[in-house]
């Protein structure tokens, strides 16, 4: 291929290694077209972008060009995961030079060429996206990360394999279950006229949480990406970023009503020191191994402790008095499963202070955070039989 008849532009590696590997889950994904393991390269006039799908997530992500003597645009399918292979793998500024049955990339003292295909057989895009709300990139990313975790991979009813979102007046809700487990988080700020509500599957909210962590990483000193606009398109809901799109269809299972559990109504709340809570948590769940057995956890108002006691006749026994740091109403003993209740600590409690809600022997265990002003969250564990302690 002569350089001088082909036309040629240039993108910076970092930027392309970057969109690629956000690609790869999605392109390296079976589905039922074997084109969707190819990802689609459109040059136009300024920009490069790159498509992906595995017909269930899409990402869509654009990065400026270094130099261009492109007169018309170009769009072409590569092996998703060989290009991403050999980019990574570059260390300099990469150049493509474009004909009809091949593409050739250039960085450095490497020259490497790779077949190309027609694009006309790649799933179309959604267009026409309907931009709904517009949130900060960060508080996204922590609302998830705060529940994302709750979300079971592979749960007998289906509905609970997603993350429920609900928008209204109100504000943005996200709550998810397991069955054992719930979480609920909602941020008053984001606020929608008429309510909406999604099942978002559990991938496309995991792949949607490392596109924006990269991102972020690599354009920290990007103010454009600050944001994140929430959208509808046809069936699928769209977060877009600055240079991205992120497209995924919806679950469409009735997801099992929740509302009446976040009443806590009677409940005594409490506050432990986390660090000493964790500790004592993980002693007791260290005699569990792979066991699902509970330990008992008795909150004593007038000594103003918390008796973590665990015992079984195969496995041993445990004891531990922790000083709580303030607990109102009445005592309360209930049976736990420790692994849970560690879980909901380490993932939605950032201060140094537990804070809790407990009731009865057959109430749920729960725990209150807050990320930052206005985005408030719960994390409730279900109470296990006292059999399942012996």
């Amino acid at each position: 291929m002569s350089a001088k008849s082909s036309p040629r532009v240039s993108v910076a590696q970092k930027k392309l290694s970057s969109v690629l590997a956000a690609l790869q889950p999605i392109c390296t994904k079976r589905s039922t077209m074997d084109v969707t393991s190819s990802v689609f390269l459109h040059f136009s006039a300024s920009e490069l972008v790159v498509k992906s799908t595995d017909l269930e997530i899409s990402l869509q992500a654009s990065i400026p060009f270094e130099s261009s003597s492109l007169k018309e645009p170009v769009s072409i399918l590569v092996p998703g995961k060989r290009l991403f292979d050999l980019v990574r793998e570059l260390d300099e500024e990469l150049f493509f030079e474009l004909n009809a049955q091949k593409i050739q990339i250039i960085s450095g003292g490497t020259h490497a060429t790779l077949a190309i295909q027609s694009p006309d057989a790649f799933p179309p895009f959604p267009e026409r996206i309907e931009n709904l709300l517009c949130c900060p990139t960060q508080q996204l990313v922590n609302m998830l990360d705060s529940i994302v975790f709750m979300v079971p991979q592979n749960a007998s009813n289906s509905a609970l394999n997603g993350l429920f979102v609900e928008i209204d007046k109100a504000g943005c809700s996200m709550t998810a279950t397991d069955g054992h487990c719930l979480g609920h988080i909602k941020n008053s700020t984001w606020q929608l006229e008429t309510r909406k509500t999604w099942l978002i599957p559990r991938r496309a909210v995991i792949e949607l949480k490392k596109i924006i962590e990269e991102l972020q990483q690599k354009n920290s000193d990007n103010q454009n990406d600050k944001n994140i606009l929430i959208g509808v398109c046809g069936n699928q809901l769209v977060f877009s970023g600055e240079t991205f799109n992120f497209f995924t269809k919806l679950l469409a299972d009735q997801y099992p009503q929740y509302h009446p559990i976040l009443s806590f109504d009677g409940f005594s709340e409490g506050k432990i020191s986390k660090t000493a809570f964790i500790k004592a948590l993980r002693r007791s769940a260290s005699l569990l191994g792979q066991q699902f057995l509970a330990s008992r956890f008795s909150f004593e108002q007038e000594k103003q402790q918390l008796v973590l006691s665990f015992k079984n006749k195969e496995v041993g026994e445990l004891q531990e008095v922790i000083k709580l740091d303030e607990f109102t109403g009445d005592s309360a003993s209930m049976y736990l499963y420790a692994p849970y209740v560690i879980s909901g600590i380490q993932n939605c409690v950032s201060t140094q202070q537990t804070t809790f809600l407990v009731k009865a022997a057959l109430k749920p265990f729960v725990i209150k955070f807050s990320l930052e002003e206005h985005v408030d969250g719960t994390y409730l564990v279900m109470p296990v039989s006292s059999q399942q302690a012996v």
